[in-house]
């Protein structure tokens, strides 16, 4: 009786490897010419930002260049014009994507529980933000802040601390807050849209029970709902975090990097376009790209979510209700 069981599960085991064998096989032949192409489009630009960081030349002298290797690296790590752009990188892509998170979740739950014959509308009416080019949403927040052309002095003189004379863009904190504002305010919307997808994968059932069960809204929340919505959260703070480090546009147009606003991205701009300092410039691109991979490989072990197979990184199936 044990030899054939053993022998029943072995077959088992065998149908559920050349399953998952020939599930792979499919996937790559369904994803792996845009993985080949996208690799091949991208492969070169960032191998040639790595060859051109190990040289000292400028654009307009392009044959006098000199190796120098890590130099141009060793100069960024050791200069306080490096770290104060990627410490002003760093405030604003936690704060945005902390807020925009909350935000987002409470907007997903609101179009999640409306009425049917609302949600087309609600979701419409939110994605707006979104739909708007980022350098025209720029203008519009720089305009509205502008101490000449604006009017949020005037409407909010009566809030402390601001009054008809306050320059936004002359100090570093209230410029920030607009540069941060304005991000908040277009990509709320993308974290909303990916946040209601997971709030749809979570089973009803599992938050019936838990109400049957006399479990408060916090309870259902902390326990059901965002154990549920794990992947989602993981895939929405991961974009979200790699668009808000790379943030250019809204800086660029806003103070241009003045008053200590400056950004890694238009540091790396700085030095490329501005002063044609190519080595230099492309060591910033390739730190920027290390820092990107460093927060993705970050948030993959943060998460510990599969996204193919729907498991944790143990291997494990992820349990209903979090438990």
């Amino acid at each position: 009786m044990s030899t054939t069981s053993e022998s029943k599960r072995g077959s088992i085991a065998r149908a559920k490897s050349r399953r998952a064998r020939s599930e792979a096989r499919l996937g790559w032949l369904l994803a792996g010419p845009a993985f080949f192409l996208m690799v091949a489009v991208t492969a070169y630009p960032i191998a040639q930002a790595v060859f051109d960081s190990m040289f000292a030349f400028r654009l307009t002298a392009p044959d006098d260049r000199a190796f120098v290797f890590l130099d141009n690296y060793i100069l960024l790590f050791t200069d306080w014009g490096f770290w104060r752009p990627f410490l002003v990188t760093v405030v604003i892509t936690i704060i945005t994507v902390a807020v925009e998170l909350v935000l987002g979740f409470a907007l997903a739950m609101v179009m999640h529980r409306a009425l049917k014959s609302l949600r087309g509308m609600l979701r419409t009416a939110i994605l707006v933000p979104y739909g708007i080019i980022t350098v025209v949403s720029a203008f519009a927040w720089y305009y509205m802040f502008d101490i000449n052309s604006g009017f949020i002095n005037n409407w909010f003189s009566w809030v402390p601390g601001i009054s008809a004379e306050l320059d936004w863009f002359a100090n570093t904190w209230t410029a920030l807050f607009v540069i941060m504002a304005s991000e908040i305010w277009k990509t709320t919307p993308f974290i909303a849209l990916l946040l209601l997808a997971g709030l749809a994968q979570v089973p009803d059932e599992l938050v019936e029970a838990a109400k049957v069960d006399g479990a408060t809204w916090r309870q259902q929340l902390t326990r059901v709902i965002l154990p549920n919505m794990k992947a989602a959260i993981m895939v929405a703070v991961l974009f979200r975090a790699l668009d808000a480090f790379r943030i250019f546009d809204n800086v660029f147009i806003m103070t241009g990097g003045s008053e200590g606003t400056e950004v890694l991205a238009l540091l790396a701009y700085r030095q490329s376009i501005s002063r044609l300092e190519i080595g230099l410039g492309s060591a910033v691109s390739v730190v920027l790209f290390a820092c990107v991979l460093l927060m993705c490989f970050a948030a993959i072990k943060l998460f510990k979510v599969d996204l193919a197979s729907g498991t944790d990184a143990s291997g494990g199936k992820k349990k209903e209700g979090g438990k």
